[in-house]
Protein backbone atom coordinates (compact mmCIF):
# COMPACT_ATOMS: atom_id res chain seq x y z
CA UNK A 1 0.00 0.00 0.00
CA UNK A 2 1.40 3.35 -1.01
CA UNK A 3 2.44 6.07 1.38
CA UNK A 4 0.10 9.03 1.83
CA UNK A 5 1.13 12.56 2.57
CA UNK A 6 2.48 13.74 5.91
CA UNK A 7 4.16 10.46 6.96
CA UNK A 8 0.92 8.46 7.20
CA UNK A 9 0.55 4.97 5.76
CA UNK A 10 -2.42 2.71 5.06
CA UNK A 11 -2.88 -0.82 6.35
CA UNK A 12 -5.75 -3.24 5.80
CA UNK A 13 -7.75 -4.10 8.91
CA UNK A 14 -7.23 -7.84 9.37
CA UNK A 15 -10.71 -8.50 10.75
CA UNK A 16 -12.95 -6.51 8.41
CA UNK A 17 -10.83 -5.61 5.38
CA UNK A 18 -11.07 -1.83 5.23
CA UNK A 19 -7.94 0.33 5.09
CA UNK A 20 -6.88 2.39 8.11
CA UNK A 21 -4.47 5.31 8.43
CA UNK A 22 -1.50 4.71 10.69
CA UNK A 23 -0.32 6.21 12.95
CA UNK A 24 -3.79 7.21 14.14
CA UNK A 25 -4.09 10.92 15.00
CA UNK A 26 -5.13 11.68 18.58
CA UNK A 27 -8.74 12.52 19.44
CA UNK A 28 -7.66 16.09 20.24
CA UNK A 29 -6.04 16.46 16.81
CA UNK A 30 -9.13 15.08 15.07
CA UNK A 31 -11.59 17.21 17.04
CA UNK A 32 -9.56 20.36 16.43
CA UNK A 33 -9.31 19.65 12.70
CA UNK A 34 -13.08 19.39 12.30
CA UNK A 35 -14.00 22.22 14.63
CA UNK A 36 -11.48 24.67 13.16
CA UNK A 37 -11.04 23.64 9.53
CA UNK A 38 -13.48 21.15 8.05
CA UNK A 39 -16.47 23.49 7.86
CA UNK A 40 -14.38 26.54 7.02
CA UNK A 41 -14.67 28.12 3.57
CA UNK A 42 -10.88 28.32 3.61
CA UNK A 43 -10.38 24.55 3.87
CA UNK A 44 -8.12 23.75 0.91
CA UNK A 45 -10.09 20.72 -0.30
CA UNK A 46 -13.59 21.06 -1.76
CA UNK A 47 -15.88 20.38 1.18
CA UNK A 48 -19.09 18.60 0.20
CA UNK A 49 -20.41 19.15 3.71
CA UNK A 50 -20.52 22.92 3.23
CA UNK A 51 -23.99 24.35 3.68
CA UNK A 52 -23.85 26.37 0.46
CA UNK A 53 -23.06 23.27 -1.59
CA UNK A 54 -26.01 21.37 -0.14
CA UNK A 55 -28.38 24.29 -0.70
CA UNK A 56 -27.22 24.74 -4.30
CA UNK A 57 -28.26 21.17 -5.15
CA UNK A 58 -31.21 20.98 -2.78
CA UNK A 59 -33.60 19.17 -5.13
CA UNK A 60 -31.03 16.46 -5.80
CA UNK A 61 -30.18 15.99 -2.11
CA UNK A 62 -33.84 16.06 -1.07
CA UNK A 63 -34.54 13.17 -3.44
CA UNK A 64 -31.97 11.10 -1.55
CA UNK A 65 -33.43 12.23 1.78
CA UNK A 66 -36.84 11.08 0.59
CA UNK A 67 -35.28 7.69 -0.19
CA UNK A 68 -34.04 7.53 3.43
CA UNK A 69 -37.54 8.33 4.70
CA UNK A 70 -39.03 5.57 2.57
CA UNK A 71 -36.52 2.93 3.69
CA UNK A 72 -36.90 3.83 7.38
CA UNK A 73 -40.66 3.32 7.13
CA UNK A 74 -40.23 0.15 5.06
CA UNK A 75 -37.84 -1.50 7.52
CA UNK A 76 -39.56 -0.34 10.70
CA UNK A 77 -43.16 -0.67 9.50
CA UNK A 78 -43.89 2.55 11.41
CA UNK A 79 -44.47 6.17 10.36
CA UNK A 80 -41.71 8.77 10.73
CA UNK A 81 -43.76 10.54 13.39
CA UNK A 82 -43.10 7.50 15.60
CA UNK A 83 -39.29 7.60 15.14
CA UNK A 84 -36.54 9.04 17.31
CA UNK A 85 -33.57 9.70 15.02
CA UNK A 86 -29.96 10.48 15.94
CA UNK A 87 -27.52 11.85 13.35
CA UNK A 88 -23.91 11.27 14.44
CA UNK A 89 -21.77 14.06 12.97
CA UNK A 90 -24.87 15.90 11.77
CA UNK A 91 -22.99 18.83 10.25
CA UNK A 92 -25.42 21.46 9.02
CA UNK A 93 -28.32 19.10 9.84
CA UNK A 94 -29.87 19.28 6.40
CA UNK A 95 -30.99 15.64 6.52
CA UNK A 96 -32.36 16.08 10.04
CA UNK A 97 -34.25 19.19 8.92
CA UNK A 98 -35.88 17.16 6.16
CA UNK A 99 -36.77 14.30 8.53
CA UNK A 100 -38.14 16.73 11.10
CA UNK A 101 -40.43 18.25 8.47
CA UNK A 102 -41.73 14.72 7.91
CA UNK A 103 -42.59 14.41 11.60
CA UNK A 104 -39.58 12.59 13.09
CA UNK A 105 -38.07 13.51 16.48
CA UNK A 106 -34.57 14.62 15.53
CA UNK A 107 -31.33 14.74 17.52
CA UNK A 108 -27.78 15.36 16.38
CA UNK A 109 -24.26 16.22 17.46
CA UNK A 110 -21.16 17.52 15.73
CA UNK A 111 -17.74 19.00 16.65
CA UNK A 112 -18.33 22.21 14.66
CA UNK A 113 -19.97 24.88 16.86
CA UNK A 114 -21.38 26.93 13.98
CA UNK A 115 -23.06 23.87 12.47
CA UNK A 116 -24.64 22.93 15.81
CA UNK A 117 -25.86 26.49 16.36
CA UNK A 118 -27.44 26.44 12.91
CA UNK A 119 -29.16 23.12 13.66
CA UNK A 120 -30.65 24.49 16.86
CA UNK A 121 -32.17 27.46 15.03
CA UNK A 122 -34.18 24.95 13.01
CA UNK A 123 -35.59 23.10 15.99
CA UNK A 124 -33.11 20.24 16.05
CA UNK A 125 -32.03 18.97 19.47
CA UNK A 126 -28.29 19.33 18.92
CA UNK A 127 -25.07 19.29 20.94
CA UNK A 128 -21.49 20.19 20.19
CA UNK A 129 -19.40 17.10 20.88
CA UNK A 130 -16.39 15.26 19.55
CA UNK A 131 -16.40 11.72 18.26
CA UNK A 132 -14.59 9.99 21.12
CA UNK A 133 -18.00 8.73 22.30
CA UNK A 134 -21.40 8.52 20.62
CA UNK A 135 -23.31 8.38 23.90
CA UNK A 136 -23.84 12.15 23.79
CA UNK A 137 -27.44 12.00 25.04
CA UNK A 138 -27.01 9.82 28.18
CA UNK A 139 -29.92 7.52 28.90
CA UNK A 140 -31.50 8.15 25.49
CA UNK A 141 -31.92 5.43 22.88
CA UNK A 142 -32.99 5.84 19.28
CA UNK A 143 -35.04 4.04 16.66
CA UNK A 144 -32.68 5.21 13.90
CA UNK A 145 -28.99 6.14 14.05
CA UNK A 146 -27.34 7.73 11.01
CA UNK A 147 -23.66 8.18 10.18
CA UNK A 148 -23.62 9.90 6.79
CA UNK A 149 -20.06 10.43 5.56
CA UNK A 150 -18.77 10.11 9.12
CA UNK A 151 -17.29 6.63 9.57
CA UNK A 152 -14.34 7.39 7.31
CA UNK A 153 -13.32 10.19 9.69
CA UNK A 154 -13.26 8.23 12.95
CA UNK A 155 -10.13 7.06 14.74
CA UNK A 156 -11.78 3.81 15.86
CA UNK A 157 -14.85 2.97 13.76
CA UNK A 158 -15.07 -0.56 15.19
CA UNK A 159 -15.54 0.61 18.77
CA UNK A 160 -18.04 3.26 17.62
CA UNK A 161 -20.18 0.64 15.89
CA UNK A 162 -20.12 -1.49 19.04
CA UNK A 163 -20.92 1.43 21.32
CA UNK A 164 -23.92 2.37 19.19
CA UNK A 165 -25.13 -1.22 19.32
CA UNK A 166 -24.69 -1.51 23.10
CA UNK A 167 -25.77 1.94 24.31
CA UNK A 168 -27.46 4.10 21.68
CA UNK A 169 -29.67 2.18 19.24
CA UNK A 170 -32.80 0.28 20.23
CA UNK A 171 -33.17 -3.44 19.66
CA UNK A 172 -34.15 -3.88 16.00
CA UNK A 173 -33.29 -0.24 15.44
CA UNK A 174 -32.14 0.95 12.02
CA UNK A 175 -28.53 1.94 11.38
CA UNK A 176 -27.83 4.02 8.24
CA UNK A 177 -24.19 4.36 7.21
CA UNK A 178 -22.82 6.12 4.13
CA UNK A 179 -19.11 6.20 3.27
CA UNK A 180 -16.94 6.86 0.22
CA UNK A 181 -16.31 3.71 -1.82
CA UNK A 182 -12.55 4.04 -2.21
CA UNK A 183 -9.99 2.00 -4.13
CA UNK A 184 -12.80 0.83 -6.42
CA UNK A 185 -11.76 -0.38 -9.88
CA UNK A 186 -12.99 2.70 -11.80
CA UNK A 187 -11.25 5.02 -9.36
CA UNK A 188 -7.90 3.22 -9.50
CA UNK A 189 -8.07 2.82 -13.27
CA UNK A 190 -8.82 6.54 -13.68
CA UNK A 191 -5.93 7.41 -11.40
CA UNK A 192 -3.54 5.32 -13.48
CA UNK A 193 -4.93 6.59 -16.79
CA UNK A 194 -4.27 10.23 -15.88
CA UNK A 195 -1.06 9.65 -13.90
CA UNK A 196 -2.61 10.99 -10.69
CA UNK A 197 -1.72 10.39 -7.08
CA UNK A 198 -4.30 8.67 -4.85
CA UNK A 199 -6.17 11.93 -4.33
CA UNK A 200 -8.85 10.29 -2.18
CA UNK A 201 -6.27 9.40 0.50
CA UNK A 202 -6.45 12.51 2.69
CA UNK A 203 -5.49 12.15 6.36
CA UNK A 204 -6.28 13.53 8.87
CA UNK A 205 -9.62 14.14 7.15
CA UNK A 206 -10.17 10.52 6.12
CA UNK A 207 -8.79 7.84 8.40
CA UNK A 208 -10.64 4.80 7.00
CA UNK A 209 -11.27 3.63 3.43
CA UNK A 210 -14.17 1.29 2.72
CA UNK A 211 -15.71 -0.77 -0.04
CA UNK A 212 -19.24 -2.14 -0.05
CA UNK A 213 -17.83 -5.51 1.04
CA UNK A 214 -15.68 -4.21 3.89
CA UNK A 215 -18.49 -1.97 5.17
CA UNK A 216 -20.82 -4.96 5.22
CA UNK A 217 -18.19 -7.05 7.04
CA UNK A 218 -17.76 -4.32 9.66
CA UNK A 219 -21.48 -3.92 10.29
CA UNK A 220 -22.22 -7.63 10.39
CA UNK A 221 -19.21 -8.22 12.65
CA UNK A 222 -20.37 -5.64 15.22
CA UNK A 223 -23.96 -6.73 15.70
CA UNK A 224 -26.01 -5.59 12.70
CA UNK A 225 -27.80 -7.27 9.83
CA UNK A 226 -27.42 -5.41 6.52
CA UNK A 227 -30.76 -5.28 4.72
CA UNK A 228 -29.97 -2.95 1.79
CA UNK A 229 -26.71 -1.76 0.25
CA UNK A 230 -26.62 0.79 -2.56
CA UNK A 231 -23.83 2.60 -4.31
CA UNK A 232 -23.95 6.12 -5.71
CA UNK A 233 -23.31 7.09 -9.31
CA UNK A 234 -19.83 5.90 -10.42
CA UNK A 235 -18.42 9.38 -10.93
CA UNK A 236 -14.98 7.99 -11.79
CA UNK A 237 -16.40 6.86 -15.13
CA UNK A 238 -15.85 10.43 -16.28
CA UNK A 239 -12.13 9.94 -15.74
CA UNK A 240 -12.29 6.89 -17.99
CA UNK A 241 -14.14 8.97 -20.61
CA UNK A 242 -11.15 11.35 -20.53
CA UNK A 243 -12.59 14.06 -18.26
CA UNK A 244 -9.89 14.72 -15.64
CA UNK A 245 -12.09 16.41 -13.06
CA UNK A 246 -9.49 15.82 -10.35
CA UNK A 247 -7.23 18.43 -11.96
CA UNK A 248 -10.06 20.83 -12.88
CA UNK A 249 -12.67 21.73 -10.25
CA UNK A 250 -14.88 23.50 -12.83
CA UNK A 251 -14.95 20.31 -14.90
CA UNK A 252 -15.72 18.42 -11.71
CA UNK A 253 -18.78 20.58 -11.18
CA UNK A 254 -19.96 19.89 -14.75
CA UNK A 255 -19.51 16.16 -14.25
CA UNK A 256 -21.53 16.35 -11.05
CA UNK A 257 -24.29 18.25 -12.87
CA UNK A 258 -24.44 15.51 -15.52
CA UNK A 259 -24.69 12.92 -12.75
CA UNK A 260 -27.57 14.86 -11.17
CA UNK A 261 -29.32 15.12 -14.54
CA UNK A 262 -29.04 11.35 -14.99
CA UNK A 263 -30.64 10.62 -11.62
CA UNK A 264 -33.30 13.30 -11.71
CA UNK A 265 -34.38 12.30 -15.24
CA UNK A 266 -34.99 8.73 -14.10
CA UNK A 267 -36.85 9.89 -11.01
CA UNK A 268 -39.06 12.39 -12.86
CA UNK A 269 -40.06 9.87 -15.51
CA UNK A 270 -41.02 7.08 -13.14
CA UNK A 271 -37.85 4.96 -13.14
CA UNK A 272 -36.83 5.25 -9.49
CA UNK A 273 -36.93 1.49 -8.99
CA UNK A 274 -34.62 1.05 -11.98
CA UNK A 275 -32.24 3.60 -10.44
CA UNK A 276 -32.18 1.76 -7.10
CA UNK A 277 -31.72 -1.62 -8.77
CA UNK A 278 -28.81 -0.21 -10.77
CA UNK A 279 -27.12 1.20 -7.68
CA UNK A 280 -27.68 -2.01 -5.69
CA UNK A 281 -26.07 -3.98 -8.53
CA UNK A 282 -23.09 -1.60 -8.46
CA UNK A 283 -22.71 -2.17 -4.72
CA UNK A 284 -22.50 -5.92 -5.33
CA UNK A 285 -19.49 -5.22 -7.58
CA UNK A 286 -17.89 -2.68 -5.19
CA UNK A 287 -18.38 0.10 -7.74
CA UNK A 288 -19.83 3.61 -7.32
CA UNK A 289 -18.55 6.78 -5.65
CA UNK A 290 -20.32 6.15 -2.32
CA UNK A 291 -21.88 3.17 -0.61
CA UNK A 292 -24.98 3.46 1.59
CA UNK A 293 -25.97 0.60 3.91
CA UNK A 294 -29.20 0.15 5.84
CA UNK A 295 -28.84 -2.33 8.68
CA UNK A 296 -30.89 -3.52 11.67
CA UNK A 297 -29.41 -4.03 15.13
CA UNK A 298 -29.54 -7.62 16.30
Amino acid sequence: MSQSENHYRLERNKEFGFYQVLPTPSQDEIAKFYADEFYSKDYKNFNNSALAVQQLDEEFHDAHREDICAVIQQLSQRPLSDQRILDVGCGWAQTLRYLKQKGAQCYGFDPAPEAVAYAKTHGIIAKQAGMESVEVFPGETFDVVMLLNVLEHLADPISVMREIRQKVIKQNGILIVEVPNDFNAFQVCGQRLHGLKEWWVSPPAHLNYFSADSLRHLLEGTGYEVRIAESAFPLEMFLLFGDNYVADSALGRRCHERRMAFEMSLRKHGYEEVLHSFYQALAERNLGRQVLAYAVSR
